[in-house]
């Protein structure tokens, strides 16, 4: 009988590990892009007057935000399922405003990888933290 115990608590383990680097992988991307964007405000601003974003600059600074603090309440599994959903609703749409020129190949991945990412915020969103996590620790 303990060594279904064990197996059980292997087997927690291992998920928990798992949804740990699946928090740190999709957090990467989203602290690095909102670090850059908030370093380089006026060439974000600029991109995104380009895309006929309303008051590029603003819109940089909550942009820049959403994606760091995400990322980073990701990374560190701090209130996670609610930062889930806002990124994945977030990340779709992003997809919808600066991915949609799909005759471009290219624009077609990046659109596809949004939902891919998005994908991965639903899961953690169902999932939640894990284990090794802040959440966890609050209780």
């Amino acid at each position: 009988m303990s060594t279904n115990t064990s197996v059980a608590g292997s087997g927690a383990s291992n998920a928990s590990t798992t949804i740990l680097l699946g928090r740190v992988l999709l957090a990467v991307i989203f602290l690095l892009s909102g670090f850059g964007k908030l370093t380089a405000i006026a060439g974000t601003a600029g991109y995104f007057g380009s895309l006929g974003l309303p008051l590029p600059t603003v819109t940089a600074i909550i942009v820049g935000l959403i994606e760091l603090l995400g990322g980073l309440a990701i990374l560190v599994g701090f209130q996670t399922r609610a930062a889930a959903w806002v990124l994945a609703v977030f990340t779709v749409a992003t997809g919808l405003v600066a991915h949609t020129g799909w005759a471009d190949q290219m624009q077609m991945i990046q659109f596809l990888k949004n939902l891919a990412i998005t994908g991965g915020f639903l899961l953690l969103a169902s999932s939640g933290a894990g284990a090794y996590s802040i959440d966890a620790k609050r209780g």
